[in-house]
């Protein structure tokens, strides 16, 4: 990918921050900095968090050093295929379904194919516990956040606001638009992972509704 200049800002004795121009830059990095460390070609660094422009690398025994060595690196662009595959399976009944159809300019039925579609990637995580952005969404399906946010929303709300796809780990208030649900568990402190989805992971959003007909369907033998 084209290079994006850098800006690297110590934050503590233990703390380098790396500013970027956008998100695919930082999506970049942050997918460097994890392949060097797991190829043990990285000092050491206890925390990698990505943001939309900026990854927070914490732990770190020299920062000034490290910045000196990754305004030195040629960072690949991100592979489509990189990250672990996650599939959410989805019922698309969401209050927000029939609005954000209108918007699309599609007929509701053919929202749940659409997003299916698509290979999502975990950019970052924010908002709540186990709460990540998602994006791939392309330019055409981005959506404006509701006027008016909801003092509360179920966990497990599948949803959509600007360029980015979501799943509310819990209930609370929100301004995205909901279209669907899932019973997956985004966040379980009894877990190891506690998050089911980590920055970087692709997710894909499955049809619920069209597996269980599938399944329905098979041939007794």
């Amino acid at each position: 990918m084209d290079a994006s200049p850098l800006h690297t800002l110590p934050m503590g004795p233990h703390a380098l921050l790396v500013e970027l121009d956008d998100l695919a830059h930082a999506q970049a990095l942050h997918a460097e900095v994890l392949r060097r460390r797991a190829a043990g070609t990285l000092p050491a660094v206890r925390d990698v968090v990505p943001a939309a422009r900026t990854v927070l690398l914490d732990g770190v025994a020299d920062p000034h050093g490290l910045a000196a060595e990754i305004r030195t690196w040629r960072i690949p662009p991100l592979t489509a295929d990189a990250g672990r595959l996650i599939e959410i399976p989805v019922r698309y009944d969401g209050p927000d379904l029939a609005e954000v159809a209108e918007l699309w300019g599609m007929p509701a039925e053919r929202i749940p194919a659409t997003l299916a579609a698509l290979e999502l990637r975990v950019a970052f995580c924010g908002f709540a516990p186990g709460f990540g952005y998602l994006t791939g969404l392309p330019e055409e399906l981005h959506l404006p956040r509701r006027a008016t946010p909801r003092t509360a929303v179920p966990a497990g709300s599948v949803a959509l606001a600007g360029e980015y796809a979501g799943v509310y780990p819990r209930s609370s208030p929100g301004g995205w638009q909901l279209v669907g649900s899932t019973d997956a568990v985004l966040w379980d402190p009894r877990r190891e992972p506690a998050a089911l989805l980590a920055p970087g992971a692709r997710v894909r959003f499955t049809d619920a509704a069209a597996a269980s007909a599938a399944s329905v369907e098979q041939p007794r033998t």
